[in-house]
């Protein structure tokens, strides 16, 4: 059965054991490419649209739209017109999903930690071949905002994500909280990893810092790519920013978090459990409070590094939401020289709402 390649149900994340099977946008005997859109998968903490690992003819639809399934399911076949039907069936009855257990055995990658001047950083890490790629969150975010990245980018690059200082389960602690302890931290990572030169891509407030370490640090940047990022303007939704410190409850947070996406729907139940966890943590809230009032004083971008990234001659491309609702995608035009990309139906979490065509654009990038 050389010639059948299954399509399972995908796992997102060190925590994902199941998933929703929403729809299905392929149908049995449509031909198949790599990256292909084919079906929506929804989870406790967010949907999104699965692309095709592998190119081929669909011969089969198993999953049930509707219907929930453990990650490795089986969901659909494929195989060329030359595999008898009899073969298929055998394929889709002797097929077996993996045990819980065999699951936890074969998770992936878990989460490192790095003891760095600065405390402990947390990070994750997809093997690869060629520079790094090092992903670098936004303000209040943590490397899980690169959930529908990191194994995608992984066929281009070894890919590394972090927490920086103050966010996910890095240290709180480090001060002071602000553009130079970003940077820094983000060079003694690579200092510690043994990673002379890497390709960058930031979101966001990682934007700024991706942008500013290449500025500072040319000889460190094979190429920075900047997703929705601070510091290529001044505006900025200060109502998303105090808020987002502000907020203490569920009530609160929710109104917030639906600035980040075009569809607000994608703010589930267990994003906000998951902010609000985070939130809570000694030393966040005065970390946030004083890193907000550090680069974004007075509801204005305080940093631009438009002109000195442009003069640092590393290459450089800019990725938008067009419907971003905390930073507005005409501040794409304040960097000259790079390559701009702003796509429809996304809004600040591009890299989530449109993941295939931002994977796309970086992969072809840094290639």
């Amino acid at each position: 059965m050389a010639d059948i390649t299954p399509i399972l149900m995908p796992k997102w994340g060190l925590s994902m054991r199941e998933g929703k099977l929403a729809a299905w946008h392929v149908a049995e005997g449509a031909e198949i490419s790599p990256g292909d859109e084919i079906m929506d998968v929804e989870t406790d903490k967010i949907a999104n649209v699965v692309e095709a690992a592998d190119g081929g003819l669909l011969r089969r639809r198993v999953g049930i739209e509707g219907e929930t399934y453990p990650v490795r399911a089986l969901l659909a076949v494929m195989a060329p017109e030359a595999v008898p039907d009899a073969e298929i069936d055998a394929y889709v009855a002797a097929y077996q999903a993996p045990s819980a257990g065999d699951e936890d055995e074969d998770a992936g990658p878990s989460y490192q930690y790095a003891d760095l001047p600065m405390g402990r950083i947390r990070y994750a890490e997809r093997p690869g071949e060629g520079v790094p790629l090092v992903l670098i969150h936004g303000f209040g975010g943590d490397l899980d905002n690169w959930l529908f990245n990191i194994d995608a980018l992984a066929e281009a690059a070894p890919v590394y994500a972090l927490d920086l200082p103050g966010h996910g389960q890095s240290v709180k602690s480090a001060r002071p909280a602000g553009l130079d302890l970003m940077v820094s931290t983000v060079i003694a990572f690579m200092d510690h990893l043994g990673i002379g030169r890497a390709h960058l891509a930031g979101h966001s407030m990682g934007g700024l810092v991706a942008g500013t370490l290449a500025a500072r640090h040319p000889a460190r940047a094979a190429s920075v790519t900047l997703i929705c990022p601070a510091g290529l303007g001044a505006e900025i939704n200060a109502d998303y920013i105090d808020g987002f410190v502000q907020a203490t409850g569920r009530r609160d947070l929710k109104p917030v978090l639906a600035h980040l996406f075009k569809d607000q729907s994608l703010v589930s139940r267990a994003m906000v459990e998951d902010l609000l966890k985070y939130k809570r943590l000694d030393g966040v809230q005065e970390f946030l409070a004083e890193l907000s009032a550090t680069l974004f004083r007075e509801g204005r971008q305080a940093e631009r590094l438009a002109e000195a990234l442009a003069a640092s001659g590393v290459p450089a491309q800019v990725i938008w939401g067009e419907a971003d609702a905390i930073i507005p995608a005409a501040h794409a035009e304040s960097l000259q020289g790079a390559s701009r990309h702003v796509i429809p139906d996304a809004g600040h979490m591009v890299q989530m709402e449109q993941s295939a065509e931002v994977n796309r654009l970086i992969r072809d990038f840094i290639a």
